[in-house]
């Protein structure tokens, strides 16, 4: 069973809320869950990927390799027009 939250809005905010509500065939409500539900995804996905660049980080202070920006948009360059190209190698990071 859902659980019930109140907030407490400004009065001009809950205006602007009721009336692009409107305008989107929803309740203020219903419109006010969706863009819960975005924003919560969106911060989900950001901290997904933060974690992610962590993960990549370690690995590069671990192992020392990446690959050069160039040749990855260039391979990716040419993959998109539909030609055959070398995948790009790791190098070893120089410090």
């Amino acid at each position: 069973m859902p659980a019930t939250t109140t907030l407490k809005l400004p009065d001009s905010l809950k205006a602007r809320i009721a009336k692009i509500a409107g305008s989107a065939g929803k309740s203020p409500h219903a419109f006010m869950v969706d863009a819960l539900e975005a924003q919560t995804a969106l911060a989900e996905r950001r901290q997904e990927f933060i974690e992610k660049v962590k993960l990549a980080d370690s690995e590069v202070a671990e192992f020392g390799l990446v690959y050069d920006a160039d040749e990855v948009f260039s391979y990716l360059r040419s993959r998109l027009e539909g030609k055959k190209s070398r995948r790009p190698s790791p190098v070893k990071l120089s410090t």
